[in-house]
């Protein structure tokens, strides 16, 4: 019989907290190995964790939504079957970072890391340890306050208390055992509220993922001169060639074949025969990026997320189809990885999807560009021989950074995604 800890996992080595966003079993439940034990959320991906071992919850350390370091202890879980769960924490102290190796997990989602408890170790919240800083708690000082949370953890009431007694000879004392009235709390996040004013409000607490979209779009517009070269595309032979070619594609590949994967193996030949579009700039450096690693934009129900194909220069058009439908179940399901996210050299982004005509993104840094497609609609043109016809017609977008790219060769990338998009013959690339 042990009690083994599970830690917050490291999703990628610039991510130092995880916030626990869902917790999938409550205390005193079973769990299998591989099943999903709790939903963690960081700036950059969202992740459902499964459990690297069977056994029984007996601790649940941090409610949902709390922002955790990553190697802290966030669960306990009791590996004999027949254990009861504990009725007291398992010591005053809390468990080392001594690592052991967990069962490999079947899934390609991250596994929370399994810990040993061992004596002479304390962890704290981020709260507590910035509470401690601004009221210039040393940690040796930090250690010897009492704490009321999960095995004798020092919280935030522990704090604000020994804190309000430091200085007055009083021993440090858990918060827990004043029984003070609480404090009035604020409206719950989404409940309505009416200010002082008059105006009646909601307010929406932002989460994670939110809070780094609204990051990174104000710092790409302060880093980037935006400008955006915009063109229609004439898409009927395409959408000929799609209609013909779905069924058998789906049957055989089981796939839908979409607008999509032409745009994105378009955008592919551009880079190759414009290089300096797939490159960043590095200071007064321009780094031009051999291999062809395309983002693109995924809808999910907190905002959009934007995995990558690597090396999408070497895949033809049913290569990307397939790369791309694995990136995407993985963003719906919550089982992106951060090597799913970075190393993007350039972007591609569908409004078209949500009927819009005609949409100027934000370029995602450090890359250099961003390509955008509208809606596809039927409209009466004006053909090469002066003819009237009905063509099913799209816009593209080349947004683009100023400081490295031009209007000729933004404006020459665009030109060349449309070329490939009216003359390729799809049946020659699946």
């Amino acid at each position: 019989m042990a009690r083994i800890e599970i830690v917050m996992p490291q999703m990628g080595e610039s991510i130092t907290t995880g916030t626990i966003t869902k917790w999938h079993k409550a205390l005193g439940e079973m769990i299998d190995l591989d099943a999903i034990l709790l939903e963690i959320s960081t700036d950059k991906v969202e992740s459902e964790i499964p459990s690297p071992i069977q056994g029984k919850i007996v601790e649940l350390l941090y409610p949902e939504g709390t922002t955790v370091d990553v190697g802290r202890p966030i669960a306990i879980i009791e590996d004999d079957m027949s254990a009861a769960v504990a009725a007291a924490p398992a010591s005053k102290t809390a468990p080392a970072a001594t690592k052991t190796e967990a069962p490999k997990a079947a899934t390609s989602a991250p596994v929370a890391e399994v810990v040993h408890e061992e004596e002479g170790f304390r962890f704290y919240t981020p709260l507590v340890k910035a509470m401690a800083k601004d009221a210039g708690i040393v940690l040796s000082e930090l250690k010897n306050i009492q704490g009321s949370g999960a095995g004798s953890r020092v919280n935030k009431a522990d704090l604000e208390s020994y804190i309000a007694n430091r200085g007055k000879g009083g021993a440090p004392v858990a918060a827990a055992a004043h029984k003070s009235a609480p404090a009035p709390t604020a409206a719950p996040s989404g409940a309505p509220q009416t200010r002082a004013n008059g105006e009646r409000v909601e307010i929406i607490a932002m989460d994670n993922m939110r809070k780094a979209i609204a990051k990174n779009m104000v710092l790409s517009k302060q880093i980037s001169p935006h400008v955006n070269s915009i063109d229609e595309i004439d898409m009927t032979n395409l959408v000929k060639a799609r209609e013909k070619l779905k069924n058998d594609f789906k049957k055989r590949e089981g796939i839908n074949l979409t607008y999509t994967h032409f745009v994105l193996y378009a955008i592919v030949q551009a880079l190759k025969d414009h290089p300096l579009v797939n490159a960043s700039l590095e200071g007064d450096n321009i780094v031009i990026k051999k291999d062809i690693n395309l983002g693109c934009a995924v809808a999910t129900s907190n905002g959009l997320v934007v995995p990558v194909i690597k090396n999408v220069g070497n895949l033809n058009l049913t290569g990307i189809a397939k790369q791309l439908d694995i990136l995407a179940n993985k963003a719906k399901t919550k089982k992106l990885t951060m090597d799913d996210l970075t190393g993007g050299t350039y972007t591609f982004t569908n409004n078209g999807t949500f009927g819009t005509l005609i949409a100027t993104p934000v370029i995602l840094q450090p890359q250099v560009g961003i390509f955008c497609t509208g809606v596809i609609k039927k409209r009466v043109m004006v053909t090469a021989d002066d003819a009237i016809a009905i063509r099913s017609m799209m816009y593209g977008t080349h947004t683009y950074d100023h400081r490295l790219i031009d209007g000729e060769l933004g404006s020459k990338f665009l030109a060349t995604v449309k070329h490939h998009l009216e003359t390729m013959n799809p049946e020659n690339l699946i």
